[in-house]
């Protein structure tokens, strides 16, 4: 008998999935339509896709441009040139000009570039001095207090030994006293006089006159599109945001000014420096004329404030000249003070594409689904016939069933039933069961309805 039952449930699954199989590619199936006659709901999905159609169609497609294909890879090139003449006074009160050639340090960086606008020069030979008078490790009575020092980074060379005393005056606070030790410095070997860093300052003047040109070469590799950020007469153009916003010449005093709101910072930056970024941004839509193609142009400063008062102000740098005569090295040191700007570029760039219009109305048809979802929600879960509609849009299928638990029914019972079946309009609910043996006992007391009949157990069994 387990081997009659076991080769009968293979049978069934086999069948069972040759069905599956079969109904695969020879059945179509479609989702059942509700037609809900009701005007208030009808006008509440009525304004919901509204709302989402003008949403995906205005903005979407039309403003977010989802017609378009779009690249943000974009390679460039950026070549900067500044011109102006300047000029300072020396402690002597003497005018020196300065130049592009002076003031531009280094003469070329990669996409960035660094102009003088303070600083303060120190003649010096290699040979042996006292050491500077701002450094309180160098103060000394004695030889011996000059031996055997620890390096520090303050140090203007290497320590020879000996202390540098005056007979007659103090070195340190510069007054005569001869009934005292006088206090004297270390003497060092290497580049002499040191430097004073808070001594005389030369400040250029003009420099807010200075004028730079940012020249732009760009390239969108996808669309094989290359351009650039010139315009038609260079010669006669300095960048202003309503006349002429397309000039890529622009004025120092324009670029600080854009930078640093605050006056006084203003001056402190021409004074310490400070780093300025300029950003290039473009933004090109390929389906008009290249030439409409043009950058936007934005300044700001990415070095602290003074007046937050952080531990290393402004922007600067030490360099040297050197030349020789007679046998002797000789070196100009210029500690430069001024301003770095940093350039950055960004882009991005569309063309139409069929692909990718196809792609976003697609997406768009799956929104405009969203009016349906909310109204269903409201009309299932928040409306007062909610149960009278939820019986019309589900339909309720109950199958208890046990394998060896069910009654077999004759045939002619079930064609009765469908019958009746067939002529009633009521919703009714059908439970269904596999044949089994007749050995096979029904639990006591258990009711098994199929259509409108019921048995109770115990019955006799059916043959």
């Amino acid at each position: 008998m387990d081997s009659y039952i076991s080769f009968k449930d293979r049978f069934f699954v086999g069948q069972s999935v040759k069905d599956i199989i079969k109904g695969y590619f020879t059945e179509y199936e479609t989702p059942k339509l509700v037609v809900i006659h009701n005007a208030k709901y009808a006008i509440l999905l009525r304004i919901i896709q509204i709302i989402i159609l003008a949403y995906s169609v205005i903005y979407l497609l039309i403003y977010e441009k989802g017609y378009q294909k779009l690249s943000t890879t974009v390679a460039s090139s950026v070549t900067l040139k500044v011109k102006g003449i300047g000029y300072a006074y020396t402690s002597e009160n003497k005018m020196i000009i300065i130049d592009g050639a002076d003031y531009i340090i280094p003469p070329s960086e990669n996409n960035a570039i660094f102009i003088m606008t303070n600083f303060i020069q120190t003649d010096q030979i290699r040979s042996t001095c006292v050491e500077n008078i701002k450094l309180k490790e160098a103060r000394c009575k004695h030889d011996k207090d000059c031996f055997n020092k620890p390096f520090t980074p303050n140090m203007n060379g290497r320590w020879t030994g000996r202390c540098l005393l005056s007979p007659e005056a103090n070195i340190v606070n510069g007054t005569t006293d001869n009934t005292k030790t006088p206090t004297g410095l270390c003497e060092y070997a290497g580049w002499c006089p040191s430097e004073d860093d808070l001594s005389w300052t030369m400040l250029v003047r003009e420099v807010l006159n200075f004028t730079i040109f940012i020249k732009n070469f760009i390239e969108f590799p996808i669309f094989h599109v290359k351009h650039k950020n010139m315009v038609d007469n260079l010669k006669q153009c300095i960048f202003h945001p309503k006349t002429n916003k397309d000039c890529p010449i622009f004025t120092i005093d324009h670029i600080i000014n854009e930078a640093e709101k605050n006056i006084t910072e203003r001056d402190l930056m021409l004074r310490s420096g400070g780093v300025i970024r300029v950003k290039l941004d473009w933004d090109c839509n390929l389906d008009r004329d290249l030439k409409l193609c043009k950058p936007k142009y934005s300044f700001a400063r990415l070095d602290v404030p003074f007046n937050e008062n952080p531990f290393s102000i402004g922007f600067n740098f030490r360099y040297a000249t050197y030349w020789k005569q007679n046998q002797k090295d000789f070196r100009t040191l210029t500690k430069a003070f001024g301003l770095r700007l940093i350039i950055t570029i960004s882009g991005k760039a569309g063309k139409f594409d069929f692909i990718t219009l196809t792609l976003n109305i697609g997406s768009l048809v799956g929104i405009f689904g969203l009016a349906t979802f909310l109204c269903d929600i409201i009309l299932l879960h928040l409306s007062k016939k909610a149960s009278i509609y939820r019986d019309r849009v589900f339909e309720i299928v109950h199958l208890r069933t046990r394998a060896r638990s069910a009654i077999a029914l004759p045939r002619t019972f079930v064609q009765n039933y469908d019958a009746e079946d067939a002529n009633s309009e009521s919703h009714s609910e059908t439970e269904l069961s596999y044949k089994t043996p007749e050995t096979t006992p029904v639990p006591p007391g258990k009711t098994v309805t199929i259509g409108p009949v019921s048995f109770i157990n115990p019955i006799p069994s059916l043959c």
